[in-house]
């Protein structure tokens, strides 16, 4: 090999050795971004029926109320834990719970606790189970609302 041929090769080389560690520093950082997100987190909106069969079946579940107290002392699901959506301190209320439990949430029509999915896994929760158009839809399917 001529002179020529031999600063080819070895700038063939180089290119090879910084595609492989490219590629390893690709696969590194995919592993580092999959360790960001929460692992089997599991974060979904459900009909009041599948809510429902939730709530009857599971044993360590808790249900949330993200409406304001008055909502709330109108008529709630049985069980459930008041925490103000429109309070200052809502995020500091969900970060003192466990966040690995399962929880049921709902507002009045979905649309407090749609907006509220984001900041349970912002906060790193891995199971919660919003219901779909809130405590109206739950009542207008014919589930009970009890007094707190």
């Amino acid at each position: 090999m001529g002179a020529c041929g031999t600063a080819s090769h070895e700038r063939s080389l180089a290119i090879k050795n910084t595609t492989k560690t490219l590629l390893a520093c690709a696969a590194l950082g995919a592993v580092v971004l999959a360790g960001c997100s929460p692992s089997g987190a599991t974060l979904e909106t459900v009909s009041p029926e599948a809510a429902a069969a939730v709530i009857a079946e599971e044993t360590n579940e808790m249900v949330l109320d993200i409406r304001t107290p008055a909502e709330y002392n109108e008529g709630i699901i049985e069980g459930a834990i008041n925490i103000d959506f429109y309070e200052a301190s809502f995020a500091d209320n969900l970060e003192i719970l466990d966040k690995n439990a399962h929880y049921v949430v709902y507002c009045r029509s979905g649309n407090r606790s749609g907006q509220a999915m984001s900041t349970f896994e912002d906060l790193g929760f891995t199971n919660i189970t919003e219901i779909d158009g809130g405590i109206t839809n739950w009542y207008n399917t014919g589930h009970e609302v009890v007094l707190p």
